[in-house]
């Protein structure tokens, strides 16, 4: 099976950080490992990221909504399908050679259609039929040839036996004329009369055994009469036993109320039903019936989890959904060591910088890679959003050195193209409160305290006071949904770098008052000189909390 891509991704609600430095990670393995690494985003973009990745002429990664191990992660058993029309015979040999008790049955486009499993060949065997079992199930005569080790003589292959029963003409003509109807297929020898006898009674088919020549005079009453003549080296009894084995599998199969699964089904889910049923295999179809291949619980064993690597978080309740479920390759951040696991050892990169571009950037430069203008770009944004232009308390010395060589990079002018970065994010009027509060909303686990912090930033005063009504009103009606017990929204003045935090939740104001040793103003904290959730929110309200528990 193919090598799977790796998914370079950040977190959920992604901003510029986030998105580019998921699109320059997954540049720079490709660089140094061609070909298995792609970006993707595990939310929508904010107005800020989309200038910034139109400005550098960038598409935007796709959207992937969670990485649980899917159907098409499983190492199935890619079983080839076959038609309809194919006999029981040539299905129980296809069976033998693959090694498997099912086999899925295609119509046209390689849509499954049914399914014929080694039980219902057993049945077809076991089980009593009538006589005119070959012509009910509408028997191609090719099957009959094939089946028989026989030659057709006179007649179309391609024709099917519609009516009529077998019988065998081992008696005189006269003690089985009673036997013979119209359309009737006979198993007779090497006598002529028996032979011309059934012709003239209207028989459908002659099956002449041990290999008995056709007589002319007899080939001719046969085309005259449309009937078909099959001769087989086989003796009378051994074609009487294995006639009923040129039935089309059709009159057996399986076709209604299949059980399948969907290429993008999770595997816990295709556990559950699996359990409750006692089938072997199960079939593999997409969303309009197209057969891929056949799964069965012993393919569980063999699980191909996604294979990730994550920047810009390292935190479980940031991550995209199902990341315990997926592989954890590498970690490159530059946030406070979070709650996620791994199976194994992983390549972790966590530095006290202020933008993970600004890692990304060192490892171009250990690793001797080229860096494109189109790269040097994006890196030099997300460092200029992540520090708000170097103002953040997070930003550090190697941040601006950094930014302002991927600047000379990108041929762009650092203090004019921020300026127009920072101007189209903070553009929040045409957003609902509902958008405006999730396009970069963090949530953080204390103890078993869950803490949601959403930041809204602009360059425009008015623009925040607005927000900030909206945000009141919001709140107030969607707090209980929300799965954390305190929230705070920052909403940050680029400009003026200062804060105003809304708090909401159970003494939530009071936490925050005392956390950054304030009076609040109803459940507003303004607070001059904070503009970094990461380095100034999020560690007093976390030491402010502990001392509680």
């Amino acid at each position: 099976m193919e090598q799977s891509p790796v998914i370079v991704i950040g977190h959920k609600n992604p901003d510029t950080d986030s998105i580019c430095s998921a699109i320059c990670y997954a540049n720079l393995k490709n660089q140094m490992e061609p070909g298995h690494y792609v970006p993707k985003r595990a939310g929508n973009i904010n107005n800020e990221t989309a200038f910034v990745l139109n400005y550098f002429n960038m598409d935007i990664p796709d959207l992937i909504e969670d990485v649980n191990t899917q159907v098409m992660d499983i190492e199935y058993r890619k079983t080839p399908g076959v038609k309809d029309n194919i006999s029981v015979k040539s299905a129980w040999k296809m069976m033998r050679e693959l090694d498997v008790v099912t086999l899925p049955v295609v119509a046209k486009d390689n849509v499954l259609g049914g399914l014929i499993t080694i039980n219902d060949i057993a049945k077809s065997y076991m089980d009593d039929y009538e006589s005119d079992v070959i012509s009910k199930a509408r028997t191609p005569y090719s099957n009959l040839v094939e089946v028989l080790e026989g030659t057709l003589v006179s007649g179309n292959p391609h024709n099917h036996i519609v009516n009529g029963k077998v019988i065998i003409g081992a008696a005189n003509p006269h003690l089985i004329e009673n036997m013979i109807a119209k359309d009737d297929l006979m198993i007779v020898g090497d006598r002529i009369d028996t032979q011309i006898f059934g012709i003239e009674m209207g028989v459908g088919c002659l099956i002449l055994c041990l290999d008995a020549p056709v007589n002319p005079l007899v080939l001719q009453l046969a085309e005259e009469r449309h009937c078909s003549v099959i001769t087989t080296k086989l003796d009378t009894y051994t074609v009487a036993r294995l006639i009923n084995q040129s039935i089309p599998i059709r009159y057996f199969m399986k076709k209604d109320n299949l059980i399948t699964f969907q290429l993008d089904e999770t595997v816990d889910s295709i556990k559950e039903i699996m359990s409750k049923k006692r089938h072997r295999d199960f079939p593999i179809v997409d969303d309009f019936g197209h057969y891929y291949g056949m799964v069965s619980r012993r393919n569980l064993l063999a699980l191909r989890r996604k294979k990730v690597i994550l920047v810009d978080h390292n935190e479980k309740a940031q991550a995209i959904t199902g990341i315990e479920d997926a592989e954890i390759c590498e970690i490159i951040d530059h946030h406070r060591l979070g709650s996620l696991q791994t199976f194994s050892p992983v390549y972790f990169r966590n530095q006290p910088v202020g933008c993970t571009a600004t890692i990304i950037y060192q490892m171009y430069m250990e690793n001797n890679q080229p860096i494109s203008k189109e790269i040097a770009g994006l890196l030099c944004a997300a460092i200029l959003s992540d520090t708000l232009l170097f103002r953040s308390p997070t930003c550090t010395p190697l941040d601006e050195i950094t930014a302002r060589t991927l600047a000379e990079m990108a041929e762009i002018d650092l203090e004019s193209f921020a300026m127009e970065m920072f101007e189209a994010g903070s553009s929040l009027r045409n957003k609902t409160a509902e958008e405006l509060f999730n396009q970069d909303y963090k949530t953080f686990q204390v103890e078993d305290m869950g803490i949601g912090v959403s930041q809204i930033s602009s360059i425009n005063q008015r623009e925040l006071d607005n927000v900030a009504e909206r945000i009141q009103d919001y709140l107030k009606d969607n707090l209980s949904d929300l799965p954390v017990q305190l929230v705070y929204v920052m909403l940050t003045n680029i400009g003026e770098q200062s804060s105003d935090l809304l708090a909401f939740g159970p003494d939530a104001v009071k936490y925050a008052g005392e956390a950054f040793h304030v009076e609040p103003d109803e459940n507003v904290c303004h607070l001059p000189g904070v503009v970094s959730r990461k380095k100034q929110v999020v560690p007093a309200l976390v030491m402010r909390l502990q001392e509680e528990m």
